[in-house]
């Protein structure tokens, strides 16, 4: 696979590090983060609040992490030597909500990035996001139609999925977020086979294809 060097960005934009104050959350949604933060998962587990709902789920397949760390793999490449890092199995946090996406895109010193409980990263400083659709429709939806809303609101630049469960395979890349309708105004999506280039942030250049996703499947 091939990619185009990645450009500095000229300046960090602001970002806040403390997590959202519990006095400003609902009475539901304090509950909801109290009762995520005193799990115990078994282990190859792994739990998020999506929507106000705390869902466990378990780490992928092999097919899943395969295609994760190619995805990394290359993605590393593409950024080495600039501000930016991949990192996998990390906390994303904003407004009692948390996130654990297959791949992410932070600022490589990301320690100042996390949140003064030390439970994750605040959402402000991911630059992009990457989900691998898992089999079975309440994954799918999790990953097409809940995670979709939420990095929308939360204002993620760009988020990727990867989607074996669409048609023969698809690519889709949201760009240019719109918090307020909770959705994106740029939505860009490609079958299997068919390149799909990252416009824009610290991955801009960084090309999508077989290499990462496979052929098209019949």
């Amino acid at each position: 696979m091939t990619a185009l060097m990645h450009e500095r960005p000229e300046a960090m934009p602001e970002i806040r590090t403390d997590p959202e104050p519990v006095s400003s959350l609902s009475e539901l949604d304090e509950v909801v983060w109290q009762a995520w933060k005193a799990i115990e998962l078994p282990e190859g587990y792994r739990a998020e609040i999506i929507e106000g709902a705390i869902e466990l789920s378990p780490t992928g397949r092999h097919s899943h992490s395969q295609t994760v760390n190619l995805f990394r793999d290359d993605l590393a490449d593409h950024l080495r030597g600039g501000d930016f890092v991949a990192r996998q199995d990390g906390n994303i946090i904003h407004e009692g909500r948390v996130w654990v996406p297959d791949l992410f895109v932070v600022p490589r010193d990301s320690e100042r990035y996390v949140t003064a409980d030390g439970l994750g990263i605040v959402a402000s400083a991911v630059r992009l996001i990457v989900e691998v659709v898992s089999p079975g429709k309440h994954n799918q939806d999790r990953d097409r139609i809940r995670k979709r809303r939420e990095y929308a609101r939360a204002g993620i630049p760009v988020y990727v999925t990867i989607d074996d469960y669409d048609g023969g395979g698809a690519v889709t890349l949201f760009t240019r977020p719109s918090p307020e309708k909770a959705d994106w105004e740029d939505i860009h999506r490609v079958p299997y086979g068919t390149e799909v280039v990252i416009p824009e942030g610290p991955a801009k250049g960084f090309v999508i294809g077989e290499a990462i996703t496979g052929p098209k499947r019949d």
